[in-house]
Formats: C-alpha cells, sequence, structure tokens
C-alpha cells in the first residue's frame, strides 16, 4: 500500500513536528518527546484538562489542543500507548496550579501509564484526577481492554471538560463534567475496510469485498458481527439501534449526534448516514439539540463509520456551546 511517509519509525516524529509547523500558536512541543501542549501552557490558574493515546487517531488528540479544550496531549507510536514518562511530563508541564485532569480512553496501556503518571506527578506536588471514557456499547472486554473501549465520544469529553475548566471550574467540578458525559454518552462503529499501519504497509485484518464489520474498535479490534455490506440506511439503522438501546432515553431527551468518518470516508458518505439517523432520532422522540459531521477519532484509513448519541441537559449544552479555538474544532 502506497503512503505519504519516509518511513515507519519516523513518521509520529515527523507528524508532530509538521503540526508545530502549521500550528505554532495553538500547539508547542516538549523537547525530546513526543507531547504537545497548548502554546501558553500553563495557563495559571485555571485547570488543565490532557489526553493522549497511540497515534493514528487524528485529529485525536492533538488537534484538540487550545482554548476551551486540552492543555495537553501525548502521542505514542501508532496504536500504542504514550509511555508513563510521557504522560508525567505532560502533566506537569501543563499545571498551572489548579490541578490536572486526564481524560483516559478505556485501553488497558493508556489507563496504567497514565495511573503511574498521575503517582509520578502527586509525589511532585501536582494533583490529578482521571476520568475514563467507555463509550464504546458495542463490546465488553475486548483485545486491549478490560471493560468497554473508549472512541469517539472522548471527544465530547474533551469539549465540556475544557469548557468547564477555562470557565473556571475546580478540579472536581472539571471532573464531575467528564464523569457526566462519559455516563450518558454511547458510540458503535462498522469497518468497511482494514486500517493500513505504516509499519505493516498492508490491511491489519482480512476483510471481503462484500463483506462490513459492525462494533469495530479504533485500531481495527474484532466487532460483533460480520456480515455482507447493505445499504447506508440499513448499517446507520443497526449502530443507531445498539447505541440508543444502551442509552435507554426518555421521550423528548435532547441529544448531540456524531457522525464520525475512520479515516478514509468521503463527507459525502457521512452526511448520507447522518441524514438517516435524524430520522431515527425522531422516530425515537429525541430531540437533536446539534449534530457533529466530519472526522473526530479516526482510524488512519480505514473506510467506516460511528455514530454517537449523547443525551445532554442545560449544562452539557452551555458547556458544547463555549468557545473553543483548536486546530480541529472550533467554537
Amino acid at each position: 500500500m502506497k503512503k505519504l511517509i519516509n518511513s515507519p519509525e519516523t513518521v509520529v516524529d515527523e507528524m508532530l513536528d509538521g503540526m508545530v509547523a502549521a500550528h505554532p500558536e495553538y500547539v508547542r512541543r516538549l523537547e525530546g518527546t513526543q507531547v504537545l501542549v497548548r502554546a501558553d501552557a500553563p495557563v495559571d490558574g485555571a485547570v488543565a484538562v490532557v489526553s493522549g493515546g497511540g497515534s493514528g487517531h487524528e485529529p485525536s488528540h492533538a488537534g484538540y489542543l487550545g482554548e476551551g479544550m486540552l492543555a495537553g496531549a501525548a502521542a505514542g507510536e501508532v496504536f500504542t500507548s504514550p509511555t508513563a514518562d510521557e504522560f508525567e511530563a505532560m502533566i506537569r508541564e501543563v499545571d498551572g496550579g489548579e490541578g490536572v485532569l486526564c481524560v483516559v480512553k478505556n485501553y488497558e496501556g493508556d489507563v496504567m501509564n497514565f495511573d503511574t503518571a498521575a503517582e509520578m506527578a502527586e509525589m511532585e506536588g501536582v494533583e490529578v484526577r482521571q476520568v475514563v471514557v467507555d463509550d464504546d456499547v458495542a463490546v465488553e472486554d475486548s483485545l486491549y481492554t478490560s471493560g468497554r473501549r473508549g472512541v469517539a465520544g472522548t471527544v465530547l469529553v474533551h469539549k465540556c471538560a475544557g469548557a468547564k475548566a477555562a470557565a473556571g471550574g475546580s478540579l472536581d467540578e472539571v471532573a464531575e463534567v467528564a464523569e457526566k458525559v462519559v455516563d450518558n454518552v454511547g458510540t458503535m462503529g462498522t469497518a468497511l475496510t482494514s486500517c493500513v499501519t505504516p509499519e505493516k504497509g498492508e490491511p491489519t485484518f482480512d476483510l471481503g469485498d462484500d463483506e462490513i464489520e459492525l462494533g469495530i474498535g479504533i485500531h481495527g479490534e474484532p466487532g460483533v458481527e460480520r456480515t455482507e455490506h447493505t445499504s447506508a440506511d440499513e448499517i446507520t439503522e443497526h449502530l443507531t439501534e445498539r447505541v440508543l438501546e444502551d442509552l435507554d432515553l426518555d421521550d423528548g431527551q435532547e441529544v448531540v449526534t456524531i457522525v464520525n468518518g475512520m479515516g478514509g470516508t468521503p463527507l459525502m458518505e457521512l452526511y448520507v448516514v447522518n441524514r438517516r439517523l435524524q430520522e431515527l432520532m425522531d422516530d425515537h422522540g429525541l430531540e437533536t439539540w446539534d449534530a457533529w459531521v466530519g472526522d473526530y477519532m479516526t482510524s488512519l484509513d480505514m473506510m467506516g463509520c460511528s455514530v454517537t448519541v449523547c443525551a445532554v441537559d442545560d449544562e452539557l449544552k452551555e458547556l458544547l456551546a463555549a468557545p473553543a479555538d483548536t486546530p480541529a474544532l472550533t467554537r
């Protein structure tokens, strides 16, 4: 498979340098690390919200660095957690004296390394909280997780927690808002093709020309069902019904929806999915307060999408509408 890289060994390092070169007003790189932080970090008197994980999910996570969202993002190698030392360096760098909230996707490497980093940072006097995102309704106890995986709903956690921090919320208040999003969001995805990692240079799993995988993970982990390819409407219905079954929302509940591209899907197709998704919201008596469509949490060049639904109240709506200025998301 042809890729625009120089070598698999340098692709993450060169990507990070390219991001800094493109967005110096937003981000800077910690020397000797694969950590990017806000250009103005630390922000004195404000809680810092940080995240991170393996590369290959861009724009997550460094694309959300900036005012109203993240203060730091650590990038591991492709689909590989950053080390505890990298996470700890990030936490110490962004602490403005009010503590640091770590938003952790529920993958064993991320959870373990963030735990270790938090312990090390606390020994240096930094107050740290962690929130683990597990919004994938498809699979329990998958290849890389104990419990459910953290996927595209993580971006809503970044947005709400970041907005609460920017508004002057305490560390406990910012963590509480993040947990509220986690408790009210669900996601399920599908793959039309495998992704191709730079190191392997070929599909990471076999999927026939007429097959799709329902419930796929963002690293290409197995889903819940492999079936024949079918229409966009039928795929959307399957994903959405699983999410709504998990959330069990009341009639009239306001929601935010996300149709998230996996990296290789044209925006045209994502809007086709959103069309049916919004019809299903109406069918279920739900009120869509906001609908996001685009690439927010990808899997390299995988063709496919995920559907996210998050129940919102007045507090979450205010935080989602609050100003944000980042390379990948502006409000």
